[in-house]
């Protein structure tokens, strides 16, 4: 990373951390529907298989008895959010291991169909579980992309990251992804770089996989580091570092853009689909299931991480809230600048729109640095990103998600 970028990673870390401060235990409610507009549900399925070292997110070991009690109860909290008046068109199925007990993933989104107005629904996956029997039941239930975690086809680092005895070699996960290409209407390979270990030989062997795969779309993650998982990816993985973060970044743009386009910094499609970072397609979504995080009408706020009393509440008919927080309007528009330059271009009008003419003084500071530094172009009616601003908004998002891993860290203790 170059010194500007160094620092905005520190601006950005600081900011936030800030915004990542909820009130837990202070009873939070969540804000009724003011309007109809396109919502997204996201559902968390916390279960694995088995656990790997460098994921943040929350998820515990697979209980079959558990795992059957928890999609029952979040059958009950979609309920809840149908008697509140929510609507949604899309789903995006996250995890943990969302097909770890596919009848049970397959019991939910029927139900959520038969509640909602869904017209898309995004399902993440391990190459383990492209079976042909799994492959129907998501067609079947209306699944339209599969996202499946590939992280990197190089049997060295699949056995660093404890993934290689679980997933097969990497040539053994390309071929389960070719005999699912066609059945879905996107699919995406979920990549990861900046991996201790990782030298730009394993990274090029990667992309030349994916090149001669052509899978419809290519999500690749940088190494996000939480708290928690600091620790743990030293001693599997080695020390991290970020001084090569640029460089690997460059090299994935310059091999995928020639058959791609930018769906988002990291996000690369062959043609229009839903992405990982649905928070980049949809202004509201709501997080439904333990540990998961939502964002309705300016409200962000957090389910309960504890499984038990998450199935507890529901069985009760109350929602599993734990902690949330009311951001200002100024954070509102803030937080929309980020998330709508994530995607590469910026309409104008969509922010005036929304917040009137007050929407340019919240940004105007951070707008002007990144114009003047040459991350931000104006064309036409929008604002686009440069490549330098692409990788800039890498480390901007890099940050955000590490913040969030923090808070789930924090919200896991002691459970």
């Amino acid at each position: 990373m170059n010194i500007t970028d160094n620092i905005i990673q520190s601006v950005v870390r600081k900011q936030f951390s800030r915004a990542m401060r909820f009130d837990v235990g202070e009873s939070p409610s969540l804000p009724l529907p003011e309007n109809p507009k396109p919502r997204l549900l996201y559902l968390h399925i916390p279960f694995c298989e088995q656990l790997c070292p460098y994921c943040s997110f929350h998820r515990v070991p697979f209980e079959p008895s558990l795992t059957k009690e928890y999609y029952r109860a979040l059958i009950k909290e979609m309920h809840l959010y149908r008697e509140m008046g929510y609507d949604f068109t899309g789903i995006y199925v996250g995890g943990g291991t969302p097909t770890v007990m596919i009848e049970g993933l397959v019991s939910v989104l029927s139900s959520a169909r038969a509640l909602f107005g869904i017209r898309e629904i995004s399902v993440e996956t391990n190459p383990n579980h492209l079976s042909e029997e799994n492959v129907r039941l998501l067609v079947e239930a209306g699944v339209n992309r599969l996202s499946v975690g590939v992280q990197s086809f190089d049997d060295g680092l699949l056995v660093r990251m404890d993934r290689f005895e679980k997933y097969g070699s990497g040539k053994e996960i390309a071929s389960r992804l070719r005999s699912v290409q066609g059945a879905f209407q996107t699919l995406n390979a979920d990549m990861m770089f900046n991996f201790p270990t990782q030298t730009e030989d394993i990274l090029q062997w990667d992309l030349e996989m994916l090149k001669k795969l052509s899978l419809d779309q290519i999500t690749y993650y940088p190494l996000m580091v939480s708290s928690s998982t600091r620790r743990l990816i030293s001693n599997t993985l080695g020390k991290t570092s970020f001084h090569r973060e640029a460089d690997y970044y460059r090299l994935i743009v310059d091999n995928l853009t020639h058959d791609y386009n930018f769906s988002s910094a990291w996000c690369f499609s062959k043609k229009r689909s839903m992405i990982d970072e649905y928070i980049v397609d949809y202004d509201e979504y709501a997080g439904l299931g333990s540990g998961s995080i939502g964002y309705l009408n300016g409200v962000c706020y957090a389910n309960t991480f504890n499984i038990t009393e998450y199935i507890s509440r529901l069985e009760k008919g109350e929602l599993p809230l734990m902690a949330s927080r009311s951001f200002n309007e100024r954070d509102r528009i803030r937080y929309d600048f980020l998330m709508q330059l994530f995607s590469t271009r910026l309409y104008r009008r969509r922010l005036k729109g929304k917040y009137g003419k007050r929407w340019w003084q919240a940004i105007v500071f951070p707008f002007l640095v990144f114009f003047v530094t040459g991350r931000i172009r104006q064309q036409g009616q929008w604002w686009e990103l440069t490549p330098r601003g692409c990788y800039t908004w890498v480390v901007m998002m890099r940050e955000f998600f590490t913040a969030v891993n923090n808070f789930r860290d924090y919200c896991r203790k002691g459970i």
